[in-house]
């Protein structure tokens, strides 16, 4: 039987590290998701920084799309998994979907977070298939000014509530703040 773990925070609050913790904590073998896709030297240089943080005996798959296709090989693989994180996958999922926002209908949107959601519905569904610990990591982004712009404000929308039904799906859920990991939910 799976476990799913979702830890969040805001940002640089120290999620990425507690939720490798609880991973390296299980001392078994490890397969690292990573949601970025590096598109200039700042992005480059984060994901160098977050390569080199983990342990290096950690498989990585570099992936944002369709990632409930390759649940089942790593549940054959590896024992632990961690995704990192919700809110980049979410990001490449929008401009992925192609839309325009200067132009695109309430309809349009809405679409496009129906797509969103059932990317992480079959997700979730394959990781409970399984007998994996998984660890996903997100941004809480509601705790924030409400975005001057239309594209913000759908990915802070659609965020809200992919990180809510993750949430429910979870068997535990940690908030992190400044380092320190809190339990909300058991």
């Amino acid at each position: 039987m799976s476990k799913l773990i979702l830890v969040t925070g805001g940002s640089r609050s120290g999620k990425s590290s507690f939720a490798e913790s609880l991973c390296i904590s299980r001392e078994n073998s490890t397969a690292y998701i990573a949601t970025s896709t590096p598109f200039d030297e700042e992005m480059e240089d984060r994901v160098k920084k977050h390569k080199e943080s983990r342990p290096s005996n950690w498989e990585t798959y570099e992936i944002f799309k369709d990632i409930y296709s390759i649940i089942d090989n790593l549940g054959n693989k590896h024992q632990t998994v961690i995704l990192d994180c919700v809110t980049l996958l979410v990001n490449n999922l929008i401009f992925d979907y192609g839309i325009d926002f200067d132009k695109c209908t309430p309809e349009e949107t809405n679409e496009m977070e129906k797509y969103i959601k059932q990317q992480i519905e079959m997700l979730i569904n394959e990781i409970k298939k399984t007998d994996l610990y998984f660890v996903i990591v997100t941004n809480e982004l509601g705790m924030s000014l409400v975005p001057d712009n239309k594209l913000c404000r759908v990915y802070s929308d659609i965020v809200g509530r992919i990180n809510q039904y993750i949430a429910k799906c979870a068997d535990e859920v940690y908030f992190v703040v400044s380092g320190i990991p809190m339990k909300i939910k058991e």
